[in-house]
């Protein structure tokens, strides 16, 4: 007498996920390109704001270098969360990765969850080497209670909701990684007005609604919030940290990114295929040159 196991397809999807989330975050932490990639940036921004150390703001003891700080900790987590999964996306629907995983019962699945693992765990952890280096590094930041070590996670954990979803919306839009300079610009023009190197009150109050529209801006303020002095609330919009409306608008990014992200992605599942890789790497080499 023989006894069947009967074996829940979407269990083993996210079974699948989990382990390729594990190796890809392995794979990521032993390749020399890819940690550089990863440390680089953030090193760089650290070393200016070490230069903005030296100089003051305002009447306030604390330096320009700690005042940005945070912001920078909050515009890390939604650089990683958008353009490390919009790139994951992009660079393997052209190597053919996104093909092979379609061709295996729940292989879609197993490989978008995995990928989104990886690249949220990853996100945490420079987002905790950027706080470890900027306590460290810098004076007058505030992180010497539960309210604000909880409120400091609970913001990073919702500004990945609200990025990783956005992160593969845009990964389902754009097929070629020639077109990613298509949400560079656009994301280093959100820099300059969501207030991550200088107050936002400074801009024009047209750029300040652009910037308010944005995660970016959101999260800076809910990372402000958990680090700066209370004092510090004086240079913000209305003198307030602003916290329903930082939750409330982070929280309707991740709804949008939710509705939208399993249709798209679901969607361009569907028209892979292997004339369509082809016609990506025959592009891809005819930009390099190949």
């Amino acid at each position: 007498m023989t006894t069947r196991t009967t074996i829940n397809p979407t269990l083993n999807a996210y079974r699948t996920g989990l382990r390729r989330g594990l190796s890809s975050l392995r794979i990521t932490l032993t390749t020399a390109s890819d940690v550089l990639g990863s440390v680089l940036p953030l090193a760089l921004g650290v070393g200016v704001l070490l230069f903005m150390r030296n100089f003051g703001f305002g009447e306030s003891e604390l330096s320009l270098g700690a005042m940005n700080l945070p912001s920078l900790i909050g515009m890390n987590v939604v650089f990683s969360g958008v353009m490390g999964i919009l790139g994951v996306l992009v660079m393997d629907r052209t190597n053919g990765t996104l093909l092979r995983a379609k061709s295996v019962p729940g292989g879609t699945i197993g490989y978008l969850i995995g990928e989104v693992l990886a690249v949220a765990i990853i996100t945490v952890i420079t987002t905790l080497a950027l706080l470890v280096a900027g306590l460290l590094l810098f004076d007058g930041l505030v992180f010497d209670s539960p309210v604000r070590w909880l409120g400091f996670f609970g913001v990073m954990c919702l500004g990945l909701a609200a990025t990783l979803p956005l992160g593969a919306v845009l990964g389902a839009l754009i097929e070629n990684p020639r077109n990613m300079g298509l949400v560079m610009l656009p994301f280093m023009g959100l820099v300059g007005v969501s207030g991550v190197f200088y107050p936002i009150t400074a801009l024009p109050a047209w750029l300040q609604g652009i910037g308010q529209a944005f995660p970016m801006y959101w999260m800076g303020l809910g990372m402000r919030s958990t680090l700066l002095p209370d004092t510090m609330v004086a240079v913000e919009i209305g003198a307030s940290w602003r916290v329903p409306e930082m939750l409330l608008v982070l929280s309707a990014w991740t709804i949008v990114g939710l509705v939208l992200a399993p249709r798209l992605l679901s969607r361009m599942a569907r028209r892979e295929s292997g004339s369509a890789v082809d016609r990506r790497r025959a592009e891809l080499r005819q930009d390099w040159g190949g």
